[in-house]
């Protein structure tokens, strides 16, 4: 084995690669280039030496070696995550960044109306956002706060129930002009329904209800609920959205009353050595009382320059 002692952004893009399966996958995830992961493996590779991945026509594929060194390496990632937690959690300053992640959903439609709120109340705090359905690991820092839909599973962490998200069946008023209200779930066949292409989440929903509904059924299907919302919006067919955001979106109805669809528990969720970090306390605590006043119904927090609802860009 070679003398020279790799540096940790080696055993980082080792990870990532082994994880992802290609470096063209790790460079997205680690916003990294190929080329430099492809030369973090080489020098790794040289420090140790001996192979740790197979090339071939289809990517990379780690030998037995890799596999044998990949549970030290994560042991040691998630000390050093721990490590930063422990630092992060002694800061007791109102400054600095706080990171917080949400749905697709939320991120877009909710935390911009809420938001100015928090920066009126800390101007010294940076707030970063992560827009994705996935669940972050806050353990690795790729969050300091989590909004989620579901209760939080990790021993790590802690979370509190701010309350229940209604989920209503909808559509624009432009396409019921068009095309007529459905009064039953069993009329809403003969229309143009928007859904999730590869996820069954609905489909799941749906049959639990005691109502069978196909992949087929959807006649615009995609995975992201963003797109979704704006398909509604735009008036292309019928879905199913957060009942608040449906009340304070103009043009868009509620329909099906009846249908008494389950609806989304949300979490505030946060790493538990975070909670001593000042800054992170009082964004965590001020983020689900507004959460909470959204759920509740209440209007937008209003700031300068802003309308208590989300404008209304037009309809098919």
């Amino acid at each position: 084995m070679a003398d020279l002692e790799p540096d940790w952004h080696l055993w980082r893009s080792f990870l990532g690669v082994l994880e992802a399966g290609s470096l063209s996958a790790a460079a997205r995830k680690l916003s990294a280039s190929q080329p430099t992961l492809g030369r973090h493996i080489e020098e790794l590779e040289t420090a140790l030496g001996t192979v740790l991945f197979e090339r071939t026509t289809r990517g990379l594929h780690p030998t037995a070696m890799a596999e044998k060194l990949a549970a030290s390496v994560i042991g040691a990632r998630d000390a050093l995550g721990h490590a930063r937690t422990l630092a992060a959690g002694a800061a007791e300053t109102l400054e600095g960044s706080v990171r917080i992640t949400a749905s697709d959903a939320v991120s877009h439609f909710v935390l911009p109306h809420l938001l100015p709120s928090i920066r009126a109340e800390y101007p010294e705090i940076q707030l970063e956002l992560v827009s994705s359905d996935l669940a972050s690991n806050l353990l690795l820092r790729e969050a300091d706060i989590a909004i989620r839909m579901f209760r939080p599973g990790q021993l790590e962490v802690i979370g509190k129930k701010i309350g229940q998200m209604p989920i209503r069946a909808c559509a624009h008023r432009a396409y019921l002009d068009r095309r007529g209200t459905p009064h039953t779930a069993e009329e809403m066949r003969g229309h143009d329904l928007i859904g999730f292409d590869k996820s069954e989440d609905i489909i799941r929903v749906a049959k639990a209800m005691g109502h069978e509904l196909r992949r087929e059924d959807f006649i615009y299907r995609t995975d992201s609920q963003t797109l979704i919302w704006e398909m509604v919006r735009a008036g292309l067919g019928i879905s199913f959205a957060q009942g608040q955001l449906i009340e304070l979106t103009p043009g868009i109805e509620a329909i099906l009353p009846q249908m008494h669809i389950p609806p989304l528990e949300v979490w505030m969720v946060t790493h538990r050595e975070l909670t001593t970090a000042r800054r992170i306390r009082v964004v965590y605590d001020l983020l689900g009382e507004l959460m909470k006043g959204y759920i509740d119904g209440k209007p937008w927090p209003l700031t300068e320059g802003t309308d208590s609802k989300p404008h209304d860009e037009g309809s098919a």
